[in-house]
């Protein structure tokens, strides 16, 4: 039996996106849902209790940093990442793939594995698939993620469908070493590029090893909204309906909403805590950067239509203040924000799915939120 089960509760009538349930060793999480990225077994400036109270049922974590630093045999010494960082729901660690890809400047990728240099002290290291579940067995996550190769946006055919193969060959040997399949559920990445037919080749071979959940990769890497949308459209009718399916990387609005709306059930991104620590904010009127002197005397909160700690206790004035005087608090207080934001979008999000209207739900959004 898999480690995770997925619960189709209903599909809204209007855009047949799906309202469902994760049951997970450490509990549930509603789905559509928005998990907050802890990196480093912290989300930036969040204590658990924290993040519990913004109603966080599920948070991600991050293969690479924790293998480099602390090192996952000290974590799972720990307990594992539930134990180490204090943290009882269900956890999602990616394989560590876009970071060897993304991160390294010097790298040689072949068929056995990666060849990377430390963003930290530069020493080498030799990632494969099989360390890479090494590594997350140690973290024990509930959700873990295969050893892919994300590729540079634009790539060219014969690239894309080189690394597609290798990413569903390096699948095969991450699902022959996982051994927590009692606790851990794997999940496969469909990769592909920006070409509708290796999409569909991705989805199909990975198919046939038969993954407990689904991921699509290599999305929201520069590529425009529209072509993004084209390769969810061809590729999650592919997907099982039984089975969760994670969309890798995304987290702006926009995105969530039509991600939701393309059947897609999870989502996650840094981009609420990393613009959260550069002084700008979600807002039901769209962003607003709030160090701008504009907000010096502006008394009002954040958001008026926000329940969030933030935006019930404190002005524009003072968080503008806090973030100018370089206050800790200030940042704390615009990424505590962010993140109800977003996890309250969901929330919505799941409501009009319930209530059959989640395309009137994107257009009232989109028009008071800014966008086209």
């Amino acid at each position: 039996m898999s480690a995770v089960r997925y619960e189709l509760i209903k599909k809204c009538k209007q855009t047949g996106a799906r309202l469902g349930r994760v049951h997970t060793p450490h509990g549930y999480f509603d789905t559509p849902a928005f998990m907050p990225v802890g990196t480093q077994a912290t989300v930036k400036g969040m204590s658990p209790d924290e993040l519990k109270a913004i109603d966080a049922q599920i948070i991600l974590s991050n293969t690479y940093h924790l293998y480099m630093r602390p090192g996952h045999e000290i974590v799972k010494e720990a307990g594992g990442l539930h134990g180490f960082m204090n943290w009882d729901r269900p956890i999602l660690t990616d394989s560590g793939g876009f970071q060897v890809f993304s991160l390294s400047d010097l790298r040689d990728i072949k068929e056995e594995g990666v060849t990377f240099k430390s963003h930290i002290d530069g020493s080498k290291h030799f990632f494969t698939p099989e360390m890479a579940i090494e590594v997350q067995n140690a973290l024990g996550a509930d959700i873990i993620m295969a050893f892919d190769e994300c590729i540079p946006y634009p790539a060219d055919f014969n690239y894309a469908k080189n690394s597609l193969e290798r990413t569903t060959r390096w699948a095969k040997r991450c699902k022959d070493a996982h051994k927590n399949t009692d606790r851990q559920a794997l999940f496969g990445i469909v990769q592909g590029g920006m070409y509708k037919e290796l999409r569909e080749q991705s989805a199909y071979e990975l198919l046939e090893l038969d993954f407990p959940g689904y991921a699509i990769g290599g999305l929201s890497v520069g590529e425009p909204a529209e072509l993004m949308y084209e390769m969810l459209e061809c590729t999650v009718p592919l997907l099982p309906e039984d089975k969760p399916r994670y969309l890798m990387g995304v987290g702006s609005p926009d995105y969530l909403i039509e991600g939701a709306i393309r059947g897609i059930d999870m989502f996650d991104c840094v981009l609420p805590t990393r613009i959260g620590r550069n002084g700008t904010v979600l807002t039901s009127r769209g962003r607003v950067i709030i160090r701008d002197a504009a907000y010096a005397r502006d008394y009002s909160p954040l958001d008026p239509e926000c329940d969030c700690y933030c935006c019930r206790n404190f002005t524009r004035a003072y968080i503008r203040h806090l973030i100018k005087a370089g206050e800790v608090l200030g940042i704390r207080l615009t990424t505590w924000h962010n993140l109800r934001f977003l996890l309250k979008l969901m929330e919505d999000v799941r409501k009009a799915i319930m209530e059959d209207r989640l395309g009137d739900f994107r257009n009232e959004f989109f028009s008071k939120f800014g966008y086209k």
